[in-house]
């Protein structure tokens, strides 16, 4: 059965059949199920490889995770494992296919893989790093790129994603407004864009509430837990009264909240703990994770929306996405924020 078979029993053109097969709703509906119904009752199948090079696409789409140096952010952190399925589940409805890897974050030798001979339709890139010369040669390679991160001064790429200068502020002006005065920071590399960006948030609300700011209070870490429990260790150890912490991460929050407990000091009553993300988990752990949320779901949903509008040749902008600060019981708190 092929498709000038079923235009010959429907008494349609092929060109109808080709189109109302894809669903398009400039056919009459009820052509479009007179058509539909004829290939199901034939067993019609679309030859997939057939529509693909007519189309010029592959049906498959990049998600890649940038990495600075050794470190090595596992692609089964919570974060990442959310906003994968998010962006899985909208893929969904659109028959696309997924291919996930980690690439090193300042080499582009890895961009031509994607990029050319049409290998995917477009590269999702969550976790961009502050020098991504990667960025510029896909988009010197004309491939369409949806990035997870707010808009950049600079860029001409579209993105979706949260202030997260304004996360950060967010998250130790709360902490401020405990009354906790030593409050440290635990950051990813410092070279990726979001941990720089949290980072700024943090001096930002400590300028303005005129408290220092200590390099024995800030620590660079590769986002794993292991690393968060390391980092938090060595700021105890040299500064043993720190009453706060603003962790870049939840799941590395979740570890560090487990080592003060190991070590007798108390979350909240002897340090405040604020993370950042919301991942499903941190309302689980033990003291509930107050944190700053980013909506992922929506998020790569939206990632997914546009990157199919730069598919179809359509111009899309960026889009900043609202953060909350989440209060449970890990800040010392009470009540819910809005």
């Amino acid at each position: 059965m092929t498709m000038t078979d079923i235009s010959q029993l429907a008494g349609v053109s092929v060109s109808t059949v080709s189109r109302a097969l894809n669903g398009s709703t400039a056919i009459p509906e009820a052509t479009r199920e007179r058509i539909v119904r004829i290939a199901r009752d034939h067993n019609y199948v679309v030859d997939g490889r057939a529509r693909n090079f007519r189309l010029q696409r592959s049906q498959t789409l990049a998600l890649v995770f940038p990495y600075l140096g050794d470190s090595r952010r596992m692609i089964s952190d919570p974060f990442y494992m959310e906003i994968m399925g998010a962006i899985t589940d909208a893929l969904d409805d659109y028959d696309y296919d997924l291919v996930v890897s980690r690439v090193p974050a300042l080499d582009d030798s890895w961009c031509q893989k994607y990029a050319s001979q049409q290998r995917v339709d477009g590269v999702f890139v969550v976790d961009r790093s502050v020098d991504d010369i990667s960025l510029q040669t896909l988009k010197s390679l004309g491939a369409n790129v949806v990035i997870w991160g707010a808009p950049m001064p600079e860029d001409d790429l579209v993105s979706v994603g949260c202030d997260s200068i304004a996360g950060g502020r967010k998250a130790v002006e709360h902490l401020l407004s405990l009354g906790r005065r030593k409050i440290g920071f635990i950051g990813g590399p410092q070279g990726m864009v979001e941990t720089h960006q949290r980072y700024i948030g943090y001096q930002q609300a400590l300028e303005a509430a005129r408290m220092p700011i200590l390099s024995e209070q800030v620590a660079f870490t590769d986002f794993t837990p292991a690393q968060g429990v390391a980092a938090a260790e060595r700021m105890l150890a040299a500064e043993p009264d720190l009453d706060g912490l603003f962790v870049c991460s939840d799941f590395m929050s979740i570890g560090i909240m487990e080592s003060l407990r190991a070590q007798g000091r108390r979350v909240p009553d002897d340090i405040s703990l604020v993370g950042y993300d919301d991942i499903q988990l941190a309302a689980f752990c033990s003291p509930p994770l107050t944190t700053i949320r980013q909506p992922i779901e929506q998020g790569g949903r939206l990632m997914v929306s546009k990157m199919l509008e730069l598919i179809d040749g359509h111009a899309t902008d960026s889009a900043t996405l609202p953060i909350d600060l989440i209060v449970r019981e890990s800040c010392g708190a009470q009540g819910v924020a809005g």
